[in-house]
Formats: C-alpha cells, sequence, structure tokens
C-alpha cells in the first residue's frame, strides 16, 4: 500500500542518518542534538515510532548513550490505520455516511479547479461583452464535461491511464475541413484526419472510441469538370 512504503521509506532514511550520527566519532552533544532534530524533521510523524536516547551533558557519545529502539504499540496503531481516512466535523447529529459524501464532493470540486487550471489551461479573460462572457462560461463548463467524459472513459475500459496521458496522446490527431469552389458556384466538402499511429489506434480501441468515418465527397461528373477546370 501507498502508506506503507512512505513509511518504510521515511524509516529506512531515518535509521541510516541515524547510524551515521552515531559513526562521526568527532561530533559533540550539541552538535547531535540539531542533527537528529534535522532528522526528525525529515522523518516527519514517522520520526514518533522511534524511541531514541540522547546522551546526557557528561557523557560520551558511543553505543551505549546513544541508540534507539521501535515503539511496537504505535507501530501497531499505525499500521492498523493504513489505507482509513478520519474525518473531524463540527457538525453534530448527521450521518457519518451524509459527511462522507459531502467531503468527496469537496474533492471532486477541487480536483475540478486543478483540471481547468492544470489540464485543460483555462485562465481568466477580461471580457466586455455580456455575451462573451457566457460564451466563455459555456466554454469552459462544455470543457469541464468532455474532460470527466474522459476520465470515466478511462476508469472503465483503460485503467491506469490519466486524461492529461490520453489527450497527450490523442493531441497529434489533426481534423480539418477541406473545402474546394465549383465554377458554377456550389462548394465540396471534406472532412479529413491524420492517420493514428500504432499507439494512438491502440488506445482508441481500448476506450471503445472510433473517429469519424472520412467518406469519398459526392463529386458528379458535372463537378469533376468543374473542379479541374478551376484549378
Amino acid at each position: 500500500m501507498k502508506e506503507r512504503a512512505i513509511r518504510l521509506r521515511k524509516l529506512r532514511r531515518f535509521l541510516s542518518r541515524l547510524r551515521e550520527l552515531l559513526n562521526q566519532k568527532t561530533i559533540d552533544r550539541d552538535k547531535l542534538l540539531k542533527k537528529v532534530g534535522a532528522a526528525e524533521k525529515e522523518a516527519g510523524r514517522f520520526a514518533r515510532l522511534l524511541d531514541v536516547t540522547i546522551p546526557a551533558v557528561d557523557e560520551p557519545i558511543n553505543e551505549e548513550t546513544f541508540y534507539w529502539r521501535l515503539n511496537r504499540p504505535k507501530y501497531r496503531r499505525m499500521r492498523s490505520r493504513d489505507g482509513r481516512y478520519l474525518l473531524r466535523s463540527n457538525q453534530t447529529g448527521s450521518d457519518p455516511s451524509e459527511l462522507w459524501t459531502q467531503y468527496m464532493i469537496l474533492t471532486e470540486v477541487e480536483e475540478a479547479f486543478r483540471n481547468l487550471k492544470g489540464d485543460l489551461a483555462i485562465r481568466p479573460i477580461y471580457h466586455q461583452l455580456e455575451h462573451r462572457v457566457d460564451a466563455h462560461i459555456f466554454v469552459a463548463f462544455l470543457s469541464y464535461c468532455l474532460h470527466v467524459t474522459l476520465r470515466q472513459l478511462a476508469r472503465t475500459h483503460a485503467p491506469g491511464l490519466t486524461p492529461r496521458s490520453i489527450l497527450e496522446q490523442m493531441k497529434a490527431i489533426q481534423m480539418i475541413d477541406v473545402h474546394i469552389p465549383t465554377t458554377d458556384g456550389r462548394e465540396l466538402k471534406m472532412s479529413r484526419h491524420t492517420k493514428p499511429d500504432k499507439a494512438q489506434q491502440l488506445l482508441l480501441s481500448q476506450l471503445k472510441l472510433q473517429l469519424p468515418p472520412q467518406p469519398p465527397p459526392e463529386i458528379s461528373a458535372g463537378n469533376l469538370r468543374s473542379v479541374v477546370k478551376t484549378f
């Protein structure tokens, strides 16, 4: 689990630092206190899992005066809470499930703001016309809806992928509309997109998505002659 891996990494680094301090022959007690404090700060709350004994003022620094041991009761309590969250609230008499639902809504709102500033790169734009303000809000809302849809597709069909990684792969696919005027005043319109590579094709198949078809334009013999005359 993530919490267990972080705890073990912090503890190993803290223990390694304590051993380094014990092997330093020229260190005095004052420097030892400062360096132990810095090591505890780096270890964070996991430093409480070790009971470190510091030598007294007149004692030498050796294995008998400077040592540490694991606080097993604290370690067991911390390990039993791995993967669990404790929420504190000032609301009394509320159903715990309702409080959890409100908390999850809060996290989703915060994630929405992060996505707007991160993946979607939407920044404030100061408009002077009201209809442009409405259009900007609509584009931001539509972008977020598409982002959420893409995230749900990834969770269902391609676990492990994020919307950002999907967008990075798919942004190389370009789509254009080709407009060809004819001599008789009409216009031929052809929608085309670049061919996806193997990685993009695999991603599309995982997400159960298909690019729009590229049917040939409806060109009659007369239109074809007019197009040729144009060029």
